[in-house]
């Protein structure tokens, strides 16, 4: 007795529909203005509105705000987006990093071991494409870079190079100033 194997349909799944006006809205209640970046990626208010769920939960991980600004600048340069190297240099004055800092975080280094383990790492990840060698994983571990930590760098190399990768495409103008990648 043989069965033919049946497809099945999954439920429709009730899309909440949210113009870019909306998400506009919020991005200026969050950040105290729309920078240009999300003015541009608001033409397409399902990418703006996937990008936006990101990072705000990324807020809620285990990487601590200076680190993912950090994260933020490295992967803008490694990927070399002007737009988002300038948004970020600027964003890392205002918490604090010096220059001498932003420019070490470009570099993929910071004067603490574990902050220079994470970005390291990080730094890697883009260069491979993910596939890390073992001795440099291992070395991230020595340093204190816990799987979670591992995961959520990952996580913001993905929603970074969406928001490099759409710069380099619409091109909106520079609203920060500017930092060259």
């Amino acid at each position: 007795m043989s069965s033919t194997p049946t497809t099945t349909t999954p439920p429709a799944v009730a899309a909440e529909e949210t113009d870019g006006e909306e998400l506009l809205a919020r991005v200026a209640r969050q950040l105290g203005r729309v920078p240009n970046l999300y003015a541009a990626l608001a033409s397409g208010p399902a990418a703006l509105e996937g990008y936006l769920a990101m990072r705000d939960h990324l807020t809620r991980g285990v990487l601590p705000p200076r680190l993912r600004e950090q994260l933020a600048l490295l992967i803008a340069q490694e990927n070399e987006c002007t737009y988002c190297v300038s948004a970020h240099s600027f964003r890392g004055g205002l918490i604090g990093l010096t220059e001498q800092e932003l420019r070490a975080t470009r570099d993929g280094h910071d004067a603490d071991p574990h902050t220079d383990a994470v970005l390291g790492l990080a730094r890697a990840i883009l260069r491979t494409r993910g596939r890390v060698a073992e001795p440099d994983r291992a070395a991230a571990r020595a340093a204190g870079v816990t799987e979670a930590e591992q995961a959520e760098i990952v996580a913001h190399i993905a929603l970074n190079t969406l928001s490099n990768y759409y710069n380099h495409l619409a091109r909106p103008e520079l609203d920060f100033p500017e930092v060259q990648a």
